[in-house]
């Protein structure tokens, strides 16, 4: 296997966590609407939390974004 398609490889395996944090930001919001609904009164309290873990989801996608593209360009 020549170096140029290991990087290409590298790279394509690298980015798996992109879609991985798309699934995360999904369940994150799905398992919210689905205690909000059961009781709504503890929703706004939960807030908080529901940003904070799309904050922390978003960022290991972005990070394993950004890992794909060093192993691709350099």
């Amino acid at each position: 296997m020549d170096p140029a398609s290991a990087k290409l490889i590298g790279a394509g395996l690298a980015a798996i966590g992109t879609g991985a944090a798309g699934i995360g930001v999904g369940n994150l919001f799905g398992h919210y609407l689905s205690g909000a609904l059961r009781n709504p009164s503890a929703a706004q309290g939960q807030f908080g939390n529901l940003i904070f873990g799309f904050a922390v989801t978003e960022a290991l996608g972005i990070f394993a974004l950004v890992i794909a593209l060093l192993v691709l360009f350099t």
